[in-house]
């Protein structure tokens, strides 16, 4: 037996409807899920905004959302371990589970993923912001009743700092820099300071994205990147230079273990290449420009190891465990959600503040999110 539910689709640039749609029963393997709280992120708002993400085209209506939680309304048959009234965090990326890069644990970056909200895949997965969804068991965690939904949206994001974390196979007591100070960047801070790091510094240009970065405790230091350009590529390397240099001279800083660079803005990656130390690693977590002129002589000749990050693969237990401890010790992870909004409708006016750094009260933005309220109302055009 099916059941009417209604979602929110994008049409084209801004142009989103709400719509219903027939949910069948889940199938034996899945659970039924009222959705509860959504985090729009990134790759959401470019979708939003132009109807594409970077190379990739949106060729159908798609469904936007990805970062979610939510409570178990049905339960196929063939599950035992998921009963109705759970609150789950859901992994919305299903790999193929039989190929060369799964069988290795590496998951994410199978080639036949299917991830909701992308328009890679054709037809493509259809994202979160709709009211309930069936998804399969396996890619569901079941919440501790102390973690909110909140929380349980941010652990997908919070997979991204932890894969990176992982990746960087970053050395006990270290000294870490993330460029970067977006909910991203925040994350990867947190999380190297729970991990053990020694010293965590966080550099970006907005400086009251820094402010909260320190005053919350996500990071011990931080580091206000001047808005500087130069009138060719030699003069923006020795900007980038001058950069690492003065991150350097900051207070006990010292060398730098490990940098991860969370915005893929070149002159940030530039100068994560000159701020770690020989032997060191930089990390590329932020999806920015696609081709970028870079340093290389610098990393190659010192060896510093540069290594990407692509979304997480078997992370969501370890981060559960990690917003555990952080509850104890801090930093508070749920002061990174700075604005809400209730219900599918209210979705375009979410996405318009998620591509804001400050609201029209000069409050920060960093993770907007919607609660999807059911009761919504087909026919809108948003």
């Amino acid at each position: 037996m099916s059941t009417q539910i209604q979602a929110s689709v994008l049409h084209g640039v801004k142009d989103l409807r709400i719509e219903p749609r027939d949910l069948p029963a889940p199938a034996p393997d899945e659970l039924q899920i009222r959705v509860a709280s959504t985090g729009l992120c990134g790759s959401d708002l470019h979708y939003y905004s132009h109807f594409r993400n970077g190379d990739i085209l949106v060729r159908e209506p798609l469904s936007l959302g990805h970062e979610s939680s939510g409570v178990v309304t049905a339960v196929g048959s063939s599950v035992s371990n998921f009963q109705t009234g759970d609150k789950v965090a859901l992994e919305v990326g299903l790999p193929c589970e039989q190929c060369t890069r799964c069988k290795e644990g590496r998951y994410n970056i199978c080639k036949d993923m299917k991830f909701r909200s992308s328009g890679k895949s054709f037809p493509h997965f259809q994202g979160t912001l709709q009211e309930r969804i069936n998804h399969p068991a396996k890619w569901c965690y079941r919440l501790p009743e102390e973690l909110s939904l909140d929380v349980g949206a941010l652990l997908e994001p919070l997979g991204v700092a932890m894969h990176a974390f992982k990746r960087s196979q970053m050395p006990k007591d270290a000294t870490v820099l993330v460029f970067g100070a977006g909910a991203v960047g925040l994350l990867c801070a947190a999380v190297f300071k729970l991990k053990g790091a020694k010293k965590v510094i966080v550099a970006d240009i907005n400086a009251g994205r820094l402010d909260f970065a320190v005053k919350n405790g996500f990071a011990h230091q931080s580091y206000t990147v001047p808005m500087r350009r130069g009138k060719d590529i030699d003069e923006n390397l020795e900007i980038a230079k001058e950069t690492a240099a003065e991150i350097g001279k900051l207070d006990g800083v010292g060398e730098i273990d490990v940098t991860f660079e969370c915005t893929g803005v070149p002159s940030c990656v530039q100068a994560g290449i000159y701020s770690v130390r020989s032997g060191g690693r930089l990390m590329l977590v932020g999806m920015g420009h696609p081709i970028q002129t870079l340093p290389l002589a610098a990393a190659a000749l010192r060896e510093v190891d540069i290594v990407g990050v692509f979304r997480y693969a078997n992370t969501y237990a370890e981060s559960i465990e990690v917003v555990k401890e952080a509850m104890q010790s801090g930093p508070d992870l749920t002061k990174l959600v700075t604005h809400r909004y209730k219900g599918l409708e209210d979705a375009p006016k979410a996405f318009e503040m998620a591509g804001k750094t400050k609201d029209e009260d000069g409050k920060l933005v960093l993770k907007v999110v919607i609660d999807s309220i059911e009761g919504a109302k087909s026919g809108s055009r948003l």
